[in-house]
C-alpha cells in the first residue's frame, strides 16, 4: 500500500457492514485527482465514508490529489473496492440503497426522499457511468439546470446532494 492510502486508514473510524448510520458517497472510476481530494476532504469535515471504486484515472499518491485535500485527508474515511463487482457484493450485503447522480436522470435531487443508509454514486468525470451501473442504481437523481448547460464539476454535484441528503436525514455534524 501507498503513504497516502495508509494515511487514508489511519485516521478513520472501523468501517463495518452495520456502521451505516449516515449516507455515503462513492466514486466510479474517477478520473481528476483534484476532485476526489475536494470530496474527500468534505466527507471528513462531514464525518462520511467516501468509496472508491477502482480502477481510477490516478495514483492516490499523487501530490495534486492530496494538494485538494489539505490536511483533511488524514481525517477522511474512505473504503477501496477493487472494481464494480467488489463494490456491489459488499452494497448487496449491507443492503443499502444506491443512488446515482446523472444528468441522464428524470428525478430532480431535492424532489427524492434520502435515507440514512442512502450511498450517493458519481460515476467518472470524462465519461459518466457505464450501462451496468445505471442499471444497478435503485435510482437515478439530477440536478436542475438550465437547457443549453451540460454537467456541474463532480465536487460541486456531491456537495449539493450530500447537503440535502444530511438536511432531510438530519445528520449534519
Amino acid at each position: 500500500m501507498d503513504q497516502l492510502h495508509n494515511s487514508l486508514l489511519a485516521g478513520r473510524r472501523d468501517l463495518q457492514p452495520d456502521d451505516t448510520q449516515m449516507p455515503d458517497i462513492a466514486l466510479f472510476q474517477p478520473d481528476i485527482p483534484q476532485n476526489t481530494g475536494t470530496i474527500l476532504r468534505m466527507a471528513a469535515c462531514l464525518g462520511l465514508t467516501v468509496h472508491l471504486i477502482e480502477p481510477a484515472g490516478f495514483a492516490l499518491s499523487d501530490r495534486n490529489f492530496r494538494r485538494a485535500g489539505l490536511d483533511y485527508l488524514d481525517q477522511a474515511a474512505m473504503r477501496r473496492h477493487v472494481d464494480w463487482s467488489a463494490f456491489r457484493d459488499w452494497q448487496t450485503k449491507t443492503g443499502r440503497r444506491l443512488l446515482l447522480l446523472t444528468t441522464k436522470a428524470d428525478i430532480v435531487y431535492t424532489d427524492f426522499s434520502f435515507r440514512e443508509d442512502d450511498i450517493l454514486l458519481l460515476g467518472r468525470e470524462s465519461a459518466g457511468a457505464p450501462p451496468e451501473v445505471h442499471a444497478g442504481a435503485d435510482a437515478r437523481l439530477k440536478i436542475a439546470m438550465r437547457p443549453q448547460t451540460r454537467s456541474l464539476n463532480i465536487a460541486l454535484a456531491a456537495a449539493m446532494i450530500t447537503g440535502e441528503a444530511l438536511r432531510q436525514t438530519d445528520q449534519f455534524p
